[in-house]
């Protein structure tokens, strides 16, 4: 606003700054996107001539007598100027979005694998056969690939597998096949694989460099199914560092409830049983045959690790219960260092059919500790009263007598009775 004092004329900054830096027509201040190339694909192209656009209009200058134009930062070059780019080095350092060292594509490099899943003997293959344009980790520029298997939900350090490493490349071919035993249809429809590539180095720690995520239930029993896949980055988790004051408590909410959640979810092994009932045999016939039921005590597979070396040293102890007189115990021998034990014992308990069906079988995994109490790994009870796969397996042995019914069970954290230590 202009004020008069006396004769005086006085004027406002505002005023001032339009007079003498802007000389014309005041034009709309430009955005400091306009300034840089844009790298979308739907960006409109610069214009070979930005002087046509970006140019303002010519106006006599009013105190100083003088008068110019105002130039944008992309006609630097015509003054000669220093620290502004021109529209021709703007054009030549703008990036491709469809180059490798974009995010938007294989910035980090492809995997390719095979996965296949064999209902009979409840396996799952995945075949790693080769991976692409990695990104480099090391200073020659190459890295030392490998490729680490991770069944999710489930934090067992049994559940992961693990690759050999192929040296300074970034196109390794491994054409390598890792099996997870004890997968369950139901573990297809639930379960996730992820499949992540990293970076061996023997001085400092292993660096990641991508992953890929692949729900298992895409994979049909019994067929074999080929992915391409580009690596990504791991999902970022919350910080409550990044948040201002009031979402810190929710974040750290969220941070609690996935680990109890994890935890919840944490398996503690997979248990391989047989089961077979065998009636009385009938008067003259069978001699020397008896009747009862028949435990098979198979082997075990992802069990967790109990020991500070990574490993356990299981076993496993079954009982029929109610168990008055305490002569139902059986136990395995006890096989050290392994996360995925193989017992192949068989032990019997003479029973008739109606005594049987009161009856509940408790199987429970063990680490042997010696000096101290052993460790409960996890177990299952079947009878009558159960859910799930327990009470399947246990009505199938007991409708279809005679034949040995095996199936993979879950071992669970606690059992519904307390089962005391040796």
């Amino acid at each position: 606003m202009t004020v008069r004092k006396g004769k005086k004329l006085t004027i406002s900054i505002q005023e001032h700054m339009a007079i003498d830096v802007c000389p014309g027509p005041i034009r709309p201040i430009r955005q400091i996107s306009a300034y840089f190339p844009r790298l979308s694909p739907t960006a409109e192209p610069i214009s070979p001539n930005p002087a046509s656009q970006l140019a303002l209009s010519p106006g006599v200058g009013t105190s100083g007598g003088t008068s110019g134009s105002l130039l944008s930062p992309l006609q630097a070059g015509a003054r000669g100027g220093g620290g502004t780019l021109s529209a021709a080095s703007s054009i030549e350092t703008s990036v491709d979005i469809c180059s490798s060292d974009s995010d938007d594509s294989t910035a980090l490099g492809t995997l390719e694998f095979e996965l296949r899943y064999e209902r009979a003997t409840s396996s799952l293959h995945c075949n790693i056969i080769r991976a692409k344009g990695l990104k480099p980790m090391d200073f020659n520029g190459l890295a030392d690939p490998y490729v680490k298997l991770h069944l999710l939900p489930g934090a067992c350090k049994a559940n992961k597998l693990k690759t050999k490493t192929v040296r300074n490349s970034l196109n390794p071919v491994w054409n390598e096949t890792l099996t997870y035993v004890g997968i369950t249809e139901e573990d297809m429809h639930r379960k996730t694989l992820r499949l992540s590539v990293c970076d061996e180095d023997k001085l400092t720690h292993n660096e990641f460099i991508g992953e890929s995520r692949v729900a298992l239930r895409r994979v049909k029993p019994d067929q074999t199914k080929r992915f391409y896949t580009c690596l990504e980055h791991p999902p970022p988790l919350p910080s409550p560092t990044a948040m201002g004051t009031a979402l810190r408590g929710i974040s750290c909410y969220l941070r609690e409830w996935e680990n109890e959640q994890l935890t919840s979810l944490e398996e503690r092994g997979r248990l391989l049983l047989s089961l077979q009932f065998l009636p009385p045999p009938a008067e003259g016939e069978g001699e020397g045959r008896r009747g009862g039921l028949y435990v098979g005590v198979l082997r075990c597979a992802h069990l967790a690790a109990m020991d500070v070396n990574g490993f356990s040293d299981p076993y496993v102890k079954i009982y029929l219960k109610p168990d008055v007189k305490k002569k139902s115990k059986h136990k395995t021998a006890v096989i050290k260092k392994t996360l995925n034990p193989e017992f192949n014992e068989e032990f019997f308990y003479e029973i008739s059919l109606s005594e049987l069906v009161h009856k509940t079988l408790e199987v429970t995994v063990w680490d042997y500790d010696l000096g101290r109490s052993n460790d409960f790994i996890g177990g299952v009870c079947l009878s009558c009263h159960v859910q799930g796969d327990a009470l399947r397996h246990w009505m199938d042995c007991l409708r279809n007598k005679g034949q040995r019914v095996e199936r993979w069970h879950i071992l669970a954290n606690e059992l519904p009775q307390t089962t005391c230590h040796d």
